[in-house]
């Protein structure tokens, strides 16, 4: 499994978030979002490089202010080296899109996938 990570200034139209529902789709990768507000945060996960990294190159191309890939492509740590399990939870279903209202949400999803160091640090919320 391979995810990213991606911060705007905010995510607010409608008309972007179905380009990305719909390239979640095609690229069969999940996408959570926290949109509504400043700022737009946008966490995706695939199992294949390729397709997490088009669905980037997408929301890229759909030139949001203050875009800023804060976490490039690479892969999941695996759940095993973590220092906390993550809790269980059914797993993201590719090809689907998922939004959240608050940053708080967003990080909630976070440490239940056992990735709130990973989330704290590339948002700039912790150091290394």
């Amino acid at each position: 499994m391979y995810h990213a990570l991606i911060r705007t200034h905010h995510i607010t139209s409608r008309k972007k978030v179905a380009r990305l529902r719909a390239a979640a789709k095609t690229y069969q990768c999940f996408a959570l979002l926290r949109s509504g507000g400043v700022p737009g945060v946008m966490y995706v996960r695939g199992s294949n490089k390729s397709q997490v990294q088009n669905w980037v190159d997408t929301v890229h191309n759909l030139r949001y202010k203050d875009y800023q890939l804060v976490s490039p492509v690479d892969a999941v740590p695996d759940p095993d080296a973590l220092p906390v399990a993550p809790q269980q939870i059914p797993d993201a279903v590719l090809g689907t899109l998922e939004e959240v209202d608050t940053v708080k949400e967003m990080a909630a999803h976070m440490e239940s996938r056992g990735l709130q160091k990973w989330w704290r640090i590339a948002m700039g919320f912790a150091r290394e």
